[in-house]
């Protein structure tokens, strides 16, 4: 599995061949020019998580790529016409990805704040018939999944939750290797921080693994 990340919560997963792009967000940046994308899904409707300014040019340069998104945001999208056809990721379905699936799980945001509407969030594990949990993507939420997780995709900080959640959840899931994600709300100071507890904290069995931004890392499965 080959996995850049492109900051934040956008991450280029690459398993079997198969070329997965999620959350492309206005946070995130070096996604611009990628071509030769099998699907692009997106968690939430979050700018952080959907760029809708920077999705044509996207998905103008990947025009075979499935394109998928949680249910509100695929209306936005479509309704909009902002980039192409998009078809709405429902909890409890599974999507056909080149030589991977894509299980469709979770389905709203975590709470923010009691006086705000909680929006559409769908999780992605993607896997394949021998490895059913390769890599699961979270958005932005908590959801533990029945699958045996190798490699999740950590949210490590947010508006939306205190770091001891962060780490109960990596302890719920317990996947082999943990790659944080959604940090770009810390300064670099504080991402050391929450990256050295997270890591501190972790199951003994699991690896923290903090990739560089823009740049290609190998976990080995």
């Amino acid at each position: 599995m080959k996995i850049t990340h492109f900051g934040h919560s956008c991450l280029l997963v690459e398993i079997d061949g198969t070329r997965v792009l999620f959350d492309p967000g206005t946070f995130s940046h070096g996604f611009e020019g990628i071509e030769g994308l099998d699907a692009i899904l997106i968690t939430h409707q979050h700018p952080d998580h959907c760029d809708v300014a920077r999705l044509p040019d996207l998905v103008a340069a990947n025009p075979k790529a499935l394109r998928v998104a949680d249910p509100q945001t695929t209306a936005q999208l479509n309704g909009d016409d902002v980039a192409g056809e998009w078809a709405a990721a429902h909890s409890g379905t599974t999507v056909a990805i080149g030589n991977v699936t894509a299980r469709v799980t979770g389905g709203r945001h975590a709470v923010i704040h009691p006086e705000l509407p909680v929006i559409d969030n769908v999780a992605y594990i993607l896997g394949t018939d021998d490895e059913p949990g390769k890599l699961m993507h979270p958005g932005d939420s908590f959801y533990i999944p029945f699958e045996k997780i190798d490699v999740l995709a950590l949210p490590a900080a947010a508006p939306w939750m205190k770091l001891s959640e962060s780490v109960d959840y990596l302890r719920g899931v317990g996947p082999r290797v943990a790659v944080p994600i959604h940090q770009a709300v810390l300064s670099d100071a504080g991402a050391g921080v929450h990256n050295s507890r997270l890591d501190e904290m972790r199951n003994p069995d699991t690896e923290f693994r903090v990739l560089p931004k823009e740049s290609l890392s190998l976990i080995h499965i």
